[in-house]
């Protein structure tokens, strides 16, 4: 099985400090639901891992979070792919879980489901917690610089972190490799 996992803000669509709240608020980025579509349709299985702390501290609940899943589900569709398994992560940064990024519980709940082992599968995302959760699981960190990507560029990044402009460039990289 080709599996890619990425995190969803600043990395599928814009980020903000403010958090995405809600579906209107929820954008795309250029070229990014293209991507999944074109590896989706390349036989990759795309999952997404993402970090929803607004659901803890009440800016947003369950059923906004589940639709702006269903519309990204519709866009990749659209465009002629499918999207894999969305896990996402409820809990506040002092909730002591095991599923908030930098921990890598998500990433353990995407392998058991797919029933595969982690080891070098490429998991993408724009902050120092992603790579970090990638890390402790083997997979291999990429950074794209879209969303908070130049800033987690500025820091000292895991050793072979590969890094990429957008997600529509590491697609391109994966397509071509």
């Amino acid at each position: 099985m080709k599996l890619l996992i990425l995190d969803r803000d600043g990395v599928i669509n814009y980020d903000s400090d403010a958090y995405i709240k809600t579906l209107d608020e929820w954008i795309p980025l250029p070229g990014a639901i293209e991507a999944i579509a074109r590896l989706s349709q390349a036989g990759w299985t795309v999952a997404v891992a993402t970090n929803q702390s607004g659901i803890a501290r009440g800016y947003y609940d369950l059923a906004t979070l589940d639709a702006m899943h269903t519309r990204l589900r519709e866009l990749v569709a659209e465009q002629g792919g499918e999207l894999g398994l969305v896990v996402y992560c409820p809990h506040g940064p002092d909730d002591g879980c095991n599923c908030r990024k930098p921990k890598p519980g998500m990433l353990e709940q995407i392998a058991a489901y797919y029933a595969v082992a982690l080891k070098d599968v490429w998991f993408v995302g724009d902050t120092s917690g992603d790579l970090t959760a990638a890390q402790a699981v083997d997979c291999q960190p990429v950074l794209v610089k879209t969303g908070k990507g130049q800033r987690t560029l500025a820091k000292a990044l895991p050793t072979g972190t590969l890094v990429f402009d957008d997600l529509a460039a590491v697609a391109a990289q994966l397509l071509h490799s």
